[in-house]
């Protein structure tokens, strides 16, 4: 099957989801092209509201549409909705307690020839630190798909984050197993657990297979569901294999491997190795090369953990 982004998945939803229910609201901050919400904006013109280059403006907006009773989707680059916003997904959001979906686009290092003005390496850690404020980083479009028809049903703010550009799929249509707030077991392994979320977790299921091929076996958890994190998953992992290896797109600090190393310190202690992006600026570049660089690869991760086991 053709790759897929998983912001068009999120926009082809809302259409068919808006076209019933018409309290339905997608908002964009001058990016519906970025967001790929300009088929939502063509097929649903009195649904769709442009605020401009004005985050706070399209954070407050929401927060005030979905106080009348409306449901909105804010969609803006993750690297401006998680900081020049900050202050309004915190207070007119989270502590709002108000029905409001945070779509961070192009996440991560998707703008990575932008520089680091466009790098959003330090949502997960801002947003998880919020009260109230749930944060997913869905992996491939199968399961983009599921957590959405589930977050079209519910009416709790939400941050979630997809990057730029179609990715492959981790999962194989009609077999995408799913729960809502529940980590994802791709395989069970006894030598060592990777648990990685969004774009990372495609290559933490090819490290698995390299390491498979070596003798080594590797679990793999594909933890989309960073707040509330799945304590639980985290133990049975780590309980099961001698160390333990977190892949993120995020800066080292308050992102999974913070999480992961919080909840495997007090439950099951065990060597928790931390894959992520350097506490530095990020070189510039395609998504690809800058993994390759940091060794954010099925390659690198599969070297990672043969280092944890030693």
């Amino acid at each position: 099957m053709a790759k897929i982004a998983n912001k068009q998945v999120i926009c082809d939803m809302l259409v068919e989801a808006g076209k019933k229910d018409k309290d339905i609201v997608a908002l964009c901050s001058d990016s519906r092209g970025s967001a790929s919400f300009t088929g939502f904006a063509n097929e649903l013109p009195e649904q769709f509201i442009e605020t401009g280059i004005a985050e706070q403006n399209l954070v407050s907006i929401s927060a005030g549409l979905a106080k009348c009773g409306k449901k909105p989707y804010a969609a803006s680059p993750a690297c401006f909705l998680s900081t020049r916003s900050y202050e309004q997904c915190k207070v007119d959001v989270a502590y709002s307690n108000t029905n409001v979906k945070l779509i961070g686009i192009s996440g991560g290092v998707s703008y990575g020839a932008l520089g680091m003005s466009h790098h959003s390496a330090q949502d997960i850690a801002a947003m998880s630190a919020v009260p109230n404020m749930r944060v997913y980083l869905p992996s491939d479009h199968f399961q983009t798909e599921c957590l959405m028809k589930e977050l079209i049903k519910d009416d709790k703010p939400a941050y979630i984050r997809v990057g730029r550009n179609a990715v492959d799929d981790v999962y194989e249509e009609g077999n995408v197993p799913f729960e809502m707030d529940k980590a994802t077991v791709i395989c069970e392994g006894c030598d060592v657990a990777i648990i990685a979320c969004g774009e990372m977790v495609k290559p933490a299921k090819d490290a698995a297979e390299l390491l498979k091929a070596e003798g080594i076996s590797a679990g793999v958890v594909d933890m989309y569901c960073v707040k509330p994190l799945d304590a639980g998953a985290v133990v049975k992992a780590a309980s099961g294999a001698k160390a333990v290896v977190t892949v993120e797109e995020h800066a080292p600090f308050g992102g999974l491997g913070s999480m992961v190393s919080q909840v495997v310190g007090a439950e099951c202690p065990r060597k928790v190795i931390n894959m992520a992006l350097p506490d530095a600026p990020v070189i510039t570049g395609t998504s690809k090369e800058v993994f390759d660089y940091y060794k954010l690869t099925a390659e690198g991760i599969a070297e990672k953990a043969k280092e944890a086991l030693k």
